[in-house]
């Protein structure tokens, strides 16, 4: 399965990639956010392949849920697929904009791949092995390498988003004391602390279960974790809430073995 998202995820990016350099209209989605062709055009790519190799497990699709297409029943296994992750940095052409798709099995996400087509970084995870991905200029993986999360520096190295900070982020950060600030865009947040390249990211701002479902995947390969306020694990395929809608995440803080100091 991993083998598969790993291929779908780089030709999605192959396409967004050809959207990012011929240019495209901005159009907006109900709730004002940016949707694009390549947004499009990617997710039909994963869709399509995903529905061909495992009919039986569900795709829960970013833009298939904004166009109102009706989701299906999540019972065990489905697939959560973000077709462009940073749709604000692929508009204000920057390069932290990335491919997501994640498999969840009983609320947990288990394997997940992120690839930054921009930039060629491509992070996978499947329970207990998560590897940073080489690709070269023709989307070819050419090699792979274990990563793992560290046990925190002084300072820790902080994620912050790099267009939906808060105040309460900025609370959080400086609780932590001294702490170097990494700045970065979409699901990358994830892999940065995956990849021992920082030690916390805390989201005090709304995201939904797409957004961070692949990264998150990833981190918990490389034995981080994503936790609610409270200290309970992420959990996914969250419906019916009586306070947001469907799919839609609390505040969470992502951290590698940092987790119990902060």
């Amino acid at each position: 399965m991993l083998g598969v998202f790993e291929r779908l995820a780089l030709d999605a990016g192959r396409e967004v990639m050809r959207v990012f350099h011929e240019g495209c209209a901005v159009d907006r989605k109900s709730d004002s956010s940016p949707v694009t062709e390549a947004d499009r055009e990617s997710e039909k790519i994963i869709l399509a392949g995903l529905r061909a190799a495992y009919p039986a497990i569900p795709c829960v699709a970013e833009e298939e849920v904004a166009a109102g297409i009706a989701t299906p029943d999540l019972d065990g296994a489905f697939f959560l697929i973000d077709p462009l992750d940073g749709t604000k940095e692929f508009v204000n052409r920057r390069t932290d904009f990335t491919v997501n798709i994640a498999l969840i099995r009983h609320g947990v996400p288990e394997v997940g791949v992120v690839f930054a087509p921009c930039t060629g970084r491509f992070f996978s995870g499947r329970p207990g092995r998560a590897e940073a991905v080489e690709v070269d200029g023709d989307f070819k993986i050419t090699g792979r390498r274990t990563i793992a999360v560290r046990a925190g520096g002084t300072p820790l190295a902080v994620v912050a988003s790099r267009s939906h900070n808060t105040p309460e982020t900025d609370a959080f950060i400086r609780d932590l004391g001294a702490a170097e600030i990494v700045s970065v865009g979409s699901s990358l947040k994830f892999c940065l602390v995956a990849a021992a390249e920082a030690d916390v990211y805390p989201r005090f701002g709304r995201t939904m279960e797409w957004d961070t479902a692949a990264g998150d995947a990833v981190l918990r390969a490389a034995g981080g974790m994503t936790r609610t306020l409270d200290g309970q694990p992420l959990a996914y395929g969250k419906r019916n809430q009586a306070s947001d809608a469907d799919f839609a995440n609390p505040h969470f803080i992502a951290s590698g073995k940092a987790a119990k100091a902060v």
